[in-house]
């Protein structure tokens, strides 16, 4: 056992100021929430705080389309109108809106998953924590599902130069199709994902029969989960499926994708987890001791998301919160009661024992068609991409004003699909 986890968290104010638009239910204000109530509990003085660095475009495009990347950087809500081809192709419209200050909004939550990797990389932490990372579903060459970059992608692709095996781990309600896609031929990760699955739940993917192909074939795993899953049965399973893959697999490091609209009373959700059984699962992959990149992802009650985060902060840094929570900017979004904890959700449990039995068996089953820990030929480190050192204004004078250019365009107030009813069942994270 390691005596002290040193661990490093990353935050940049930024990030929750964009707005996806009205009826939209992806809130990123939820992490300025997050963070105040990490503040308030006195967390940050156990751990580093770093701002990330803005990805750069060569950074996103060692997983994404170039072309893809240029277009995000591109698109602003005035200009728009002009790319309607171009809007369809790569799946912008009313999920995947487009919204003032959208590209650095992606390289804010894609360095910070891409520094937290290397960071780790270079054995300075053991924990890196990026809640506003996480961003599962997004593909090569389109968005999906709330997300544009899929940073986890890019962060399993940064830690692959240093570890042979990373395992990656996904406890959102919503399956984790864009990351199982990205690696699905390769045995140099394995892919996990607890989500719920039937009833044209997106994205619709994550059978327990899609295992991956070729090298990669028994290195995704899929729990596929009916509405009101509990705790017990949860984090039960959790432990059993986890422990199992950490054995035969013997990754380097791990990613763990916490996306919060798994608890129960998320606005997009259908499982009863409480935090405790949330963070219950966090707690069981830190006892590994491996190296640990942990990301937020879906999450649409954001006084839940913020709690249930603030929680997985402190099971990170070994530290119980009290349940009263503290004065803090945001106090007024957890009354009345002002308490960390939420009720359990009363959905029926549609998950009946034989089911999570025949579920667990067939994973298991899977699982003994792995070789034991592969072999993998490591080839020469490539060099980072970024040097923490240099002034990124020097550095990227051009490209920053061109941004900075569009920045200043005026959005006009009614510019989001006015009208349009919140049509929740065909969201997600």
């Amino acid at each position: 056992m390691r005596s002290k986890d040193k661990i490093s968290y990353f935050y940049d104010g930024d990030v929750g100021s964009v707005y996806f638009g009205p009826n939209h239910p992806m809130k990123p204000h939820r992490l300025c929430m997050t963070h105040h109530l990490v503040l308030a509990y006195d967390l940050h003085k156990k751990m580093e705080i770093y701002r990330p660095h803005k990805a750069y475009p060569v950074e996103l495009a060692q997983f994404h389309s170039a072309d893809y990347v240029e277009f995000l950087h591109r698109i602003t809500p005035d200009t728009q109108h002009l790319f309607s081809n171009e809007l369809a192709r790569y799946n912008l419209g009313e999920d995947c809106p487009v919204f003032e200050n959208l590209f650095e909004f992606c390289q804010i939550y894609a360095g910070g998953t891409i520094d937290a990797a290397r960071r780790l990389n270079n054995q300075l932490f053991d924990i890196a924590i990026n809640w506003a990372g996480g961003l599962h579903h997004a593909k090569k060459c389109e968005a999906s599902g709330f997300c544009y970059i899929n940073d986890l992608v890019l962060g399993i692709l940064e830690l692959l130069k240093y570890h042979a095996r990373v395992l990656y781990i996904d406890i959102d309600v919503h399956h984790g199709d864009g990351v199982e896609e990205a690696f699905y031929f390769t045995d140099r990760v394995m892919t996990v994902s607890f989500h719920k699955f039937g009833d044209m739940f997106f994205p619709g993917t994550g059978d327990v029969k899609d295992i991956g192909e070729r090298e990669g074939k028994y290195y995704a795993i899929n729990v596929p989960l009916k509405d009101g899953i509990d705790d017990n049965s949860f984090t039960r399973l959790f432990k059993i499926i986890i422990s199992k893959v950490v054995e035969m697999y013997q990754p380097g490091a791990i990613v763990l994708q916490c996306g919060a609209d798994s608890l129960a009373g998320d606005r997009l959700g259908c499982f009863n987890l409480s935090i405790d059984g949330h963070a219950e699962c966090v707690k069981i992959v830190k006892k590994f001791n491996l190296p640990l990149l942990v990301t937020g992802g879906g999450g649409y009650t954001k006084e839940n998301v913020a709690r249930c985060w603030t929680v997985e902060t402190g099971v990170l840094l070994d530290t119980e919160l009290p349940n009263e929570i503290p004065e803090n900017e945001y106090i007024k979004y957890f009354a009345p009661d002002c308490l960390l904890n939420i009720p359990n959700g009363h959905i029926e449990n549609l998950n009946s024992k034989s089911y999570l039995k025949t579920i667990t068996m067939q994973v298991l089953e899977n699982l003994r068609s792995i070789q034991h820990a592969p072999g993998v030929q490591m080839q020469e480190v490539p060099p980072d991409f970024y040097i923490p050192d240099f002034d990124e204004d020097e550095q990227n004078a051009d490209e920053r004003m061109d941004q900075h250019t569009q920045d200043k365009q005026i959005q006009r107030d009614d510019e989001y699909y006015d009208g349009d009813n919140d049509n929740d069942h065909n969201m997600d994270m």
